[in-house]
């Protein structure tokens, strides 16, 4: 009997001990997450998400207080607060890390994935990983990819049913070499824009159109400045969520546990919305006024083929390991999600 009441007070002593040591691994803190959607928009419901997942992990002592619209800039500014510790967390299109990191712009190749399986299998692969390992040394850590979408173009000239149907159109596009290169191989006009400016450009007609995914489009009310949505497809576009590394070599590795799991779990949630959304969002373009269509398959193998010499020029310029490993997995991945 006394062996088990020296056990039991000694297993108490050693819990007093460690709720000092739990009471340090979660602090009180408060997460800026800015993005550049709307508070309607799927990445909003992502980031909703994962707030809820991290509350619950950290018993509440990790807040996070969203910043949708970008309120807190556009996505060169909050790049720069993520990097210089002013904020915490941001969610951008990846495209946006190709300044810093210029392999990103594998992500944007156009054509280069057919479906969501397709995309998933190649940014949450060894792809994904070799690419997030290389933000580190820039200030950034990430916690993986969110959808955001298949891009499409809309303008207010015409139906884009053909390559030959760009030609001339001035269209906005990310600032980002691999798409200023591809909408030029179109013999359109590509503009680069902040997003935040784009709504005043179309509506002052000093763009002719834009490419977005479907929930971008009618999120930011484009359906009021634009009259025709094409079904281009032709580029997957995925959101990357960051977390400033200043802020990150803070943390516990508990919290920093915790953010991982609370970014892992709500990816598949924001997915999943993202893509319901995306679909109820063409019938709801369409409601609003716009006009629809496809892009035939021989057109978009055109289209394919038009851009091909930008791909490779790009690839050209890019380290060879990880063109290489983007040229396996895309075979392989091709092989096992046609």
């Amino acid at each position: 009997m006394r062996f088990i009441l020296r056990s039991l007070a000694g297993a108490g002593l050693s819990l007093a001990l460690a709720m000092p040591a739990l009471a340090q691994e979660a602090q009180e803190r408060v997460i800026r997450f800015g993005h550049l959607n709307n508070a309607d928009h799927p990445v909003s419901f992502g980031v909703k998400r994962f707030a809820e997942l991290l509350a619950a992990k950290s018993g509440g002592k990790m807040k996070v207080q969203e910043f949708p619209a970008s309120q807190l800039g556009n996505e060169m500014q909050q790049q720069s607060a993520l990097q210089g510790g002013v904020q915490q967390m941001s969610a951008p299109a990846t495209t946006s890390l190709a300044g810093i990191v210029k392999e990103f712009g594998l992500v944007d190749f156009p054509f280069a994935v057919a479906n969501f399986a397709q995309a998933d299998a190649l940014l949450d692969g060894p792809l994904g990983q070799a690419l997030i390992d290389k933000l580190p040394e820039k200030g950034l850590v990430a916690l993986g990819y969110w959808d955001l979408g298949f891009r499409n173009v809309t303008n207010s000239r015409r139906p884009i049913a053909k390559p030959e149907d760009l030609d001339g159109l001035k269209i906005r596009v990310i600032p980002n070499p691999v798409f200023l290169e591809t909408f030029k191989a179109f013999k359109a006009n590509p503009v680069p824009m902040p997003f935040a400016e784009l709504y005043g450009a179309l509506e002052a007609k000093a763009v002719d159109g834009q490419e977005n995914p479907f929930s971008v489009i009618l999120s930011n009310k484009f359906f009021e400045v634009q009259k025709y949505l094409s079904a281009t497809n032709h580029v997957y576009a995925a959101n990357i969520v960051l977390v400033s590394k200043k802020f990150f070599d803070s943390l516990s590795p508990t919290e920093q546990k915790w953010m991982r799991e609370a970014a892992n779990e709500a990816r598949g949630y924001q997915r999943q919305v993202s893509r319901a959304a995306a679909q109820k969002s063409v019938g709801d373009l369409q409601a609003k006024g716009m006009q629809f269509n496809e892009v035939a398959p021989a057109e978009q193998a055109r289209m394919r083929q038009i851009a091909k010499p930008v791909v490779d020029k790009f690839a050209a310029s890019y380290d060879p390991a990880i063109v290489k490993l983007y040229n396996d997995e895309l075979a392989r991945i091709r092989k096992s999600a046609p």
